[in-house]
């Protein structure tokens, strides 16, 4: 393209944040953010705006925070312009028809799987809690109606030294590679120099949100299986077990453990009602 594009970025969280600095890093500034409203967060419920919001405001960039996507008058900014690309990556909203159809060259999507694999809203950490490492990867797809359906732009594997990883490790290095690979795509991509290729949907596999359910453990259960849950729940929604203490079932959280020699063992760990201590101290304190 002669003239400078015209690109719109739809992202929340810090995850999307990893993207944008990947493009600015390839000289790819989007015109506007479109994100999630401020939410209240933390213990004094403090009116916080999210990560994107942040970037782009330290960026000079403009930003749309609509509540919903259902209508073209909720977003009237996008609605009554003209756009060349619409790129979405950890958005919190479902992208609909109507916004489907408005720029010019479609919608990118970065998607932290090797698509079909791993569809749904969790890839990164079932990848790890599923045991899925010929999974993991980035991938970028043209947007359509359908959850992670969309034609294959461009796919890369990414090789890790070790397995399992903590999740935390895992989102960044995924959502940095398809940055980077969406960098690479952008220019291609406007200039018609890209065929996009069907998924095989009858290899597709799928995630599913995480409930706060899904992070207890039992620490007679399966050493690495363990390790998996511990490394796939970090952050949210936790991983943690129960002890029985003189007749009182006490709910302990796992801040950090270790993986070696076929054992899993907590490292620092917070009892119910108390601060983080050394797991072995905890131990202690149930002797006495």
């Amino acid at each position: 393209m002669s003239s400078t594009p015209t690109i719109a970025f739809f992202g929340t969280p810090h995850l999307a944040v990893f993207v944008l600095e990947e493009l600015e890093e390839a000289g790819i500034v989007p015109d506007v953010i479109v994100t999630a409203p401020d939410r209240p967060a933390g213990r004094k419920l403090a009116l916080t705006p999210p990560p994107t919001k942040v970037w782009a405001e330290e960026h000079d960039i403009p930003v749309l925070q609509p509540e919903q996507l259902k209508t073209p008058d909720q977003a009237p900014e996008l609605a009554n312009s003209e756009w060349d690309l619409f790129i979405v990556a950890a958005y919190s909203i479902i992208v609909p028809q109507w916004v489907l159809q408005l720029p010019k060259h479609g919608i990118l999507n970065v998607h932290p799987s090797l698509l079909p694999k791993l569809r749904g809203p969790s890839p990164v950490r079932s990848a790890i809690l599923m045991d899925r490492q010929e999974d993991v990867g980035a991938s970028i797809i043209t947007l359509d109606e359908q959850v992670d359906h969309g034609p294959l732009v461009a796919q890369a594997r990414v090789e890790l030294p070790e397995w399992p990883v903590r999740g935390n490790h895992l989102d960044e290095l995924l959502f940095r590679e398809g940055g980077r690979l969406l960098a690479e795509c952008v220019p291609l991509w406007l200039e018609g120099d890209i065929t996009p290729e069907a998924q095989n949907d009858a290899e597709a596999t799928f995630t599913r949100k995480f409930s706060k359910a899904d992070g207890e453990i039992n620490l007679d259960a399966d050493a690495e299986a363990n390790y998996r849950t511990f490394c796939a729940m970090e952050g949210w929604p936790g991983t943690y077990f129960f002890v029985e203490h003189n007749g009182t079932r006490i709910r302990v959280k796992v801040k950090d453990a270790e993986y070696a020699n076929g054992t899993f063992t907590p490292t620092v760990v917070v009892p119910e009602g108390k601060q983080a201590m050394p797991y072995d101290v905890f131990i202690h304190s149930l002797t006495t």
